[in-house]
């Protein structure tokens, strides 16, 4: 084992037979504050990963001994909360199906690009960890109701509970509506924490974070044979998951032809897998959740009709922040918390002025939002409390921040012409673009921003020319 210890951003295993690039990709990271071992083989993997316990792993696809995915399953049986990323240098679909199949959370081709990987290696992180001590936070704050996960007393908070523990028993259809940032995976984790088998599977996939042409085979799965490199049969989420549950996030953002496959799948509670003459059969229980609203979606053509009222037995709306603002003050405590043992930080308690501006905040990116705004104070400040420049980096708190150059030049829009639906794309063209640099051109918290599924915005830069 080759090993470098270097902070304490994470554990990460290399696994790759080219010293060169294990070499250089290990050089990399330690100087980002990774702690790094190496492994160039399938067997010398296993053996290090069982000492060095990685948190994630940086796994070739082609190996001296195995193929990498063999060590994704053979890791994932032994430490399931493990991450990879794959890297080859023959990039298919076949191989990014395989990948995702069997465990595997993102995919890179060679050469591959530092900032790219970072990037990745980050975001996976971070997700991980959240995860993990919003467990430990939730049962230290709430005990054993799941339900509770979800802070706040106010009366729309106190209907979504109400309507979560009378639904959770049931293996009902449920579609969880509300705005971007408002806990709809929290709301779809507590129907299953309080449902018949809380023991079982759950597994949740955002439609529109997947290209449409691995999709179906993440829900359904394919058999053996079905395309260049399926060597196996893989069952998809709805087999996979048992009687457990499966939560389709961003629902609305599913492209017709997959909608009327799962509408079949609903009715009939059997999968078809891609290249399959058989049909399987599953148990899982449906949960969908959207920040668009459906029946408008159905009106212009865009969702089913009949798959809306399949998913849509019962509804569970999530009121956004500012229509519970007497939850805040309970909502920082919660979160504070969280952020000051994440971060190994002393107690940052609120200032009485703090806490009023938080609690007369637009918060357009509701709960999302604030747990962002409390994480930067939190980093930020040095002295015993927080304080109003803690979370606003010089800017008096609440206020909008300067405008772009984008902004300066797009302020007023030159007339193009009587036909309205020019006008509102040219519009709408320059909002994106606005947006857009505003997040220095991260399409995925510009769309986050915007209300927006990932694939709607490349739809929509498309359709308007771009920013």
């Amino acid at each position: 084992m080759n090993r470098v210890e270097k902070g304490t951003k994470g554990r990460v295993l290399i696994v790759d037979d080219e010293d060169v690039i294990a070499g250089t990709l290990q050089e990399f990271l330690a100087g980002e504050g990774f702690d790094v071992s190496v492994a160039g083989d399938l067997v010398s993997a296993l053996k290090t990963a069982e000492k060095f316990e990685p948190e994630l792993v940086l796994c070739d696809v082609q190996l001296p001994g195995g193929d990498g995915l063999e060590l994704v399953d053979a890791l994932l049986k032994i430490r399931p909360e493990t991450l990879f990323i794959m890297i080859t240098a023959y990039a298919t679909v076949e191989n990014a199906v395989a990948a995702f199949q069997r465990g595997a959370q993102d995919y890179l081709i060679k050469p591959v690009l530092f900032d790219e990987l970072l990037t990745k290696i980050n975001r996976l992180l971070s997700v991980r960890r959240l995860l993990m001590e919003n467990q430990v936070l939730r049962r230290q704050l709430h005990g054993p109701d799941d339900a509770d996960l979800l802070v706040g007393d106010s009366l729309p908070m106190q209907a979504v509970k109400t309507l979560i523990r009378k639904v959770a028993p049931t293996r009902s259809n449920v579609l969880i509506t509300g705005e971007s940032g408002t806990g709809k995976e929290l709301v779809a984790r507590s129907l299953h924490a309080l449902g018949t088998d809380p023991d079982a599977v759950f597994l949740a996939i955002n439609c529109a974070a997947i290209p449409h042409d691995l999709l179906e085979n993440q829900l359904f799965g394919h058999v053996r044979g079905a395309f260049t490199g399926a060597d196996r049969d893989h069952a998809g989420l709805f087999v996979a998951a048992g009687q457990g549950t499966v939560f389709l996030d961003e629902i609305g953002e599913l492209p017709l032809p997959t909608q009327a496959k799962l509408l079949r799948a609903i009715e009939t509670k059997e999968v078809l897998p891609v290249g399959g003459t058989r049909p399987l059969a599953f148990k899982a229980r449906i949960v969908a959740a959207t920040n668009k609203t459906l029946h408008a979606e159905v009106a212009a053509g865009k969702f089913r009709p009949d798959l809306f009222y399949r998913l849509n037995v019962v509804t569970i709306h999530l009121p956004p922040l500012r229509d519970r603002t007497e939850d805040i003050p309970l909502l920082v405590e919660a979160l504070l918390l969280k952020h000051v043992r994440k971060l190994g930080k002393s107690t940052r308690p609120l200032r009485p002025e703090v806490l009023r501006a938080l609690v007369n905040s637009p918060w357009k990116g509701n709960v999302r939002e604030l747990d962002n705004a409390l994480e930067r104070a939190v980093i930020l400040s040095d002295g015993p409390d927080l304080a109003l420049e803690d979370f606003a980096l010089g800017q008096s708190f609440g206020q909008a921040s300067p405008p772009t150059a984008s902004e300066l030049a797009d302020n007023s829009l030159e007339f193009v012409g009587d036909d309205l639906r020019v006008a509102m794309t040219e519009f709408e063209r320059r909002h994106i673009r606005r947006v857009l640099d505003r997040c220095g051109g991260d399409k995925r918290e510009a769309a986050r921003r915007l209300g927006l599924g990932l694939s709607s915005l490349y739809r929509k830069l498309e359709e308007t020319g771009g920013a």
